[in-house]
């Protein structure tokens, strides 16, 4: 049986409801408004993955005592072009807004700025931070170390290694900002959660057992993270026993600039001592680059125009499919779902309503 439709929801009626329940963890309101505006922006780009659909996994570490609610972000290391910032156990959303917007201001004064942090839980959808910079006239680079174990190294049959995102993003003049946001798995982690979500099978190839098969379920793929057997997610390029080191090697520099460069932990050694109440200790790296220190003001955006164009009026294999640019289909995203609301799948929905009885906060979603 197909599952029921999902319910279309405001942009905005999914920020109150953020707003609601963070306000509730008892969360600053400050930092409420920053963490919710990186949700919303996620969702509206279609990166569900992401954004309101995280709110359990944030109870989870909220209940288990390793996330800390009142934490405020907080500079401990700075020069004129680099810093260091400590979450103090927080989620991820404030203090890399403050980040990137840290390494912007750099930019703008040294030509460029470079900002890790450490000590930080899930910050959401790293392309949301790219964009920061590219919106200001800047390039923009993003990486992000991860939790949870999942991807399955070249040639190895178990999980070692996060799903570890990277995205970056440029300005252009007449075209929109260039935006490439990806997993240096074949997909994200939590990707797998949302087609369990709304009963879809998994793609042949994102997710296989100890012995190189298939797994097209997405609870049995979750399963298999979760519990730490032989298999996971796998490396961009292909099955760990046939792929090349190309994906494994991403995940691998991804995490040297977002975990070990700050100081921030490696997954596969912190869970050999980490307690369950223990902080995640993620780190992520933020790099903002003003253009016009290499080239004169405008060069740079005008000749991304031109490749834009040109790739844009490339001739597609089906009419109907136009070739896009990394960045068109999140910004569809966008103008349909402030037209027509955000799909919620209705188990989702079932498990939001049971967060929000959970501490007392109002459910929305109706």
């Amino acid at each position: 049986m197909s599952p029921e439709p999902p319910i279309l929801v405001p942009a905005e009626t999914i920020r109150a409801q953020i707003t609601a329940v963070l306000t509730a963890w008892g969360m600053e309101p400050g930092l409420i408004r920053t963490t919710a505006e990186v949700m919303v922006e996620t969702d509206l780009a279609g990166v569900d993955s992401h954004g309101v659909s995280m709110l359990m996994d944030y109870d989870a570490s909220r209940q288990s005592g390793k996330l800390n609610l009142q934490a405020r972000p907080r500079i401990v290391r700075e020069n004129p072009v680099t810093a260091l910032l400590d979450t103090d156990a927080g989620l991820g959303h404030p203090a890399s807004v403050m980040a990137m917007q840290l390494a912007m201001k750099k930019a703008k004064a040294a030509g460029v700025g470079v900002v890790a942090v450490r000590n930080s839980h899930h910050f959401g959808a790293a392309g949301y931070y790219a964009s920061l910079a590219s919106a200001e006239g800047l390039v923009g680079l993003v990486t992000s170390a991860t939790r949870t174990i999942s991807m399955v190294p070249t040639r190895a049959r178990k999980a070692l290694l996060g799903t570890n995102p990277i995205a970056f993003s440029a300005p252009a003049a007449r075209n929109r900002a260039f935006r490439l946001d990806m997993a240096t798995t074949t997909t994200a982690a939590n990707k797998v959660r949302v087609y369990g979500l709304n009963g879809r099978t998994l793609p042949e190839g994102w997710a296989v057992d100890g012995t190189g098969n298939p797994v097209r379920d997405p609870e049995e793929a979750r399963r298999i993270i979760r519990s730490g057997e032989e298999g996971g997610l796998t490396p961009l390029g292909g099955r760990p026993e046939t792929a090349s080191h190309k994906g494994y090697g991403l995940a691998m520099m991804v995490h040297i600039l977002g975990g070990v460069l700050s100081g921030a932990s490696f997954s596969p050694l912190r869970v050999r001592t980490q307690r369950p109440q223990d902080p995640d200790n993620l780190g992520h790296f933020f790099l903002a680059l003003d253009p016009d220190a290499f080239r004169d003001e405008g060069e740079f955006e005008a000749d991304l125009d031109e490749v834009v164009d040109v790739l844009h009026a490339a001739p597609p294999v089906d009419p109907a499919l136009p070739v896009l640019v990394p960045g068109d289909p999140e910004a569809a995203f966008r103008e349909r779902r402030l037209r027509e609301g955000i799909p919620i799948p209705r188990s989702l929905a079932a498990q939001l309503r049971a967060v929000c009885l959970g501490c007392g906060a109002p459910y929305l979603l109706e």
